[in-house]
């Protein structure tokens, strides 16, 4: 059975299954929140009871659990004993350069209970969590636990971005680079790394100040990397001769994202560029789950969403910047890129 687009059909099974989607995302969230990987790094293949002695977790669904991760593709069972898959040995130890669990916590935490809000958020145009209160998110950021799990989250994502983006243009050409909302600095850092005639500096809230210090003390860039600490929409930007602006816009209304625009282009040196990356949307939006990217911004921001790319072209056309074009960024995000006149 096709649709009208010739797609084959959903099946009554295949609909069960989506409406379920939500239990195959909890165990994945669940199995990392409680170190379940990570154990099994450390100590090998092991028996429910071994695991559930260690992770304090009680025999009642405790295999079923553990089966349930084997039929994802997670994990690995043999005569008994459970192992990391491996997906999961590459994807899901702390650690590991190639590591996403950064995600998790958060999204166990904050985007989990806010989907369950989502038919509420549909009809009031309402974000569905606490920290899109005014101040809850410097709020949150002075707390040093919610502070190291939103970091570790920021990092997980843009760590396997950096070498992406450090493909993208001809680097060469430049010689300072401003991350703006830049966070702790990892992307920053790896941009130094992969080209160590750069300098940097990260413009963000001044309370990230001390965590980039600690995580520049860790990581070593070959050059140092600045912070200044400012609020984007009051404070002018630094200048450079590149400016990024990461999973940024996709936080703020279309007017406000405008706005920032302007104002990179006030910041970027003569001949420089501004280089945009989110999970834009093409004008008529398929990728699944670039649209889920989206609505998590509906739950979790005032105003934001992902937008057109064709919009974000539009931005940096109106600010002044020339040459302006877009390339896919990996799979899940799209870079846009102009340049300012060099006089």
């Amino acid at each position: 059975m096709s649709d009208v687009n010739g797609a084959v059909g959903l099946e009554p099974a295949d609909i069960k299954r989506l409406g379920n989607a939500f239990c195959h995302a909890k165990l994945l969230l669940s199995a990392s929140e409680l170190g379940l990987f990570a154990d099994l790094d450390q100590h090998g293949p092991a028996t429910a009871a071994d695991l559930g002695a260690r992770l304090g977790l009680h025999e009642r669904g405790l295999s079923n659990f553990l089966d349930a991760l084997v039929a994802l593709g997670l994990l690995t069972r043999v005569d008994g004993r459970y192992c990391n898959s491996q997906v999961a040995g590459l994807h899901l130890i702390p650690g590991r350069p190639t590591y996403l669990g950064g995600f998790f916590h958060r999204a166990s935490r904050v985007l989990y209970p806010a989907w369950g809000n989502l038919t509420e958020a549909l009809r009031t145009g309402e974000p569905q969590v606490p920290s899109a209160r005014d101040g809850e998110f410097e709020r949150m950021l002075s707390h040093p636990q919610q502070q190291g799990q939103y970091l570790r989250m920021m990092d997980s994502v843009n760590t396997l971005l950096a070498p992406v983006l450090a493909d993208a243009i001809d680097w060469s050409e430049y010689r300072q680079l401003v991350d703006v909302g830049g966070a702790r600095g990892n992307l920053a850092a790896h941009l130094v790394r992969a080209h160590p005639h750069l300098t940097a500096t990260v413009f963000d809230l001044p309370v990230m100040g001390p965590a980039l210090a600690e995580h520049m003390a860790v990581l070593r860039p070959p050059s140092p990397v600045r912070f200044v600490g400012g609020n984007f929409f009051v404070d002018p930007l630094p200048d450079g001769d590149v400016l990024v602006i990461g999973h940024v816009l996709h936080n703020w209304s279309a007017e406000e994202r405008q706005l920032l625009v302007k104002k990179a282009f006030a910041a970027v040196r003569p001949g420089g560029a501004l280089l945009i990356y989110d999970a834009m949307l093409d004008d008529q939006p398929t990728d699944l789950a670039r649209l889920v990217v989206s609505l998590n911004m509906l739950l979790v921001t005032k105003g934001g969403s992902e937008y057109p790319a064709s919009e974000c072209e539009r931005w940096l056309t109106d600010a002044g910047f020339v040459d302006v074009r877009r390339q896919p960024l990996g799979s899940t995000d799209t870079l846009v890129a102009g340049r300012k006149p060099a006089c």
